[in-house]
């Protein structure tokens, strides 16, 4: 092979990677993600879950929000979001489980919660909204989540995707 045909092989071989990067970098630029002060949050500040659960709870809340952004923010806009507390569902009871450790046991008196500001704002950087959320949802047990039975996050992820479609029910997009 000579240089030109290895040349047009390289190229050809990266275009996927620019276009999944070039589509990754609208996503992020739709929403920004940030926790204030985590290590106050309340189910983050217990004690029953170790540094890597708590990491990773945090890292799927952030995004899930920012691959669900993109079917609500309008194009050329960027939402803000800075959580401010996080309650998940359920809650530990002592010495339930194997080798008396605590175990999350959801049940109805234990809702999600999640606290949040948001801003949003318009390609020129105006406000175009912004406020203050206390997300509840004292029914999250009668909602169908089987699809992500497994996830230890699907109530969170649930009450953020009801939050986002009667946030911005406008701008969302099929």
């Amino acid at each position: 092979m000579n240089t030109s045909s290895l040349s047009l092989i390289s190229a050809l071989a990266l275009m996927p990677v620019a276009l999944l990067a070039g589509a990754e970098g609208r996503v992020v630029a739709r929403a920004n993600v940030e926790f204030f002060e985590p290590n106050k949050f309340t189910d983050v500040k217990d004690s029953y879950l170790g540094d890597a659960t708590r990491t990773t709870y945090l890292d799927q809340l952030r995004d899930h929000l920012l691959q669900r952004a993109k079917y609500y923010v309008p194009d050329g806009h960027t939402l803000s979001v800075t959580f401010t507390d996080i309650d998940m569902a359920g809650d530990f009871e002592p010495w339930l489980g194997p080798r008396w450790t605590d175990v999350r046991i959801v049940k109805d008196i234990y809702p999600p919660r999640i606290d949040l500001t948001f801003r949003l704002t318009d390609a020129e950087g105006n406000v175009v909204k912004e406020g203050r959320r206390e997300l509840r949802d004292l029914a999250f047990l009668m909602k169908i989540t089987s699809a992500f039975r497994d996830d230890p996050v699907r109530h969170e992820k649930a009450l953020l995707d009801d939050w986002l479609s009667r946030e911005f029910p406008r701008a969302r997009k099929s």
